[in-house]
Parts: structure tokens; C-alpha cells; sequence
């Protein structure tokens, strides 16, 4: 396949990984946590940068697509370690434990929640998250970015 063709691909896995996350969010009744919205950014850009990419012809942008689909698949990963308890997420989105917590304290943690958590798993397939699926298929469009650089045009 040539540049061009690799580079629309990328572009439109990018498109389609959003469309399918709004989907669960908005048809699906699954509101994002403040992880899930943080892996929505760099898909955005790849898709923006596949857009300049293939209107300008510059190859060198899909370097930058396959670092936005890195990028989105680091936070999945991430993120499927912090609900797989793997390590400990941000305090904005999981909650800390409560042993040990006064009435007053635990009632401050209880009022001051996120209403979506980071650690609990909403839906999975196969044993995957969403955030699992999510790192495995950027991780498919950093081959095809780095595939479209390296293709001819």
C-alpha cells in the first residue's frame, strides 16, 4: 500500500475509535471517566493530522500521527492499570481507601467522588476493558503510521 492510503486508514481507525467511545457514552449510557476523555485528545489529533497530512503531502506528519496513537495507547495502558489495581490512579477519578477514616472524613470522601471512577471496569469483551481495547487498537495504528512513512507515495 502506498503513503496515502495508509495514512487515510490510520486516520479513519482514529475516527472510528472516537466514534465507537461517543457511541457507548451517548447510546450506550456509559459517560467517560476523566481517563477515558484523556485518550479521546490524541485520537482527535490523529485525525487532524491525517486531514493536513493528505491535503499538503507532507509524509513527515505521520510520524506525528503514529506519537498521538502512541501517546493513546500509553493512557489505555494506563488506565488498565488502574482498574486492574495494578497501581493506584489519579486522585481525581478512583477513590482512596477507608479504613481508618473519621465520619467527617469518610462523608468529605464520599461528597467529593467522581461520579465516573477510573478504576471500575463498565464493560469488557473478551476479558478487555474499554481502555484495554483501546491501547491494543492504537497500538494497530502506530504500525499503520509508521507503515505510511516508510511506504512510497
Amino acid at each position: 500500500m502506498n503513503c496515502r492510503t495508509l495514512t487515510i486508514l490510520a486516520g479513519l481507525g482514529s475516527a472510528l475509535l472516537l466514534l465507537g467511545a461517543f457511541g457507548f457514552q451517548y447510546l450506550g449510557d456509559m459517560p467517560p471517566c476523566a481517563l477515558c476523555i484523556t485518550q479521546r485528545y490524541p485520537h482527535a489529533a490523529a485525525v487532524g493530522i491525517a486531514v493536513v497530512a493528505l491535503a499538503f503531502g507532507w509524509r513527515w506528519l505521520t510520524l506525528l500521527g503514529a506519537a498521538a496513537a502512541a501517546t493513546t495507547a500509553g493512557v489505555g495502558f494506563y488506565h488498565t492499570g488502574v482498574e486492574r489495581g495494578w497501581w493506584p490512579g489519579p486522585d481525581t477519578c478512583t477513590s482512596g481507601p477507608v479504613g481508618g477514616l473519621s465520619t467527617d472524613a469518610l462523608l468529605d470522601q464520599i461528597m467529593t467522588a467522581p461520579m465516573v471512577r477510573c478504576d471500575e471496569v463498565p464493560w469488557e469483551m473478551f476479558g478487555l476493558s474499554m481502555a484495554s481495547w483501546n491501547a491494543v487498537a492504537s497500538l494497530m495504528l502506530v504500525a499503520l503510521w509508521l507503515a505510511a512513512f516508510r511506504a512510497k507515495r
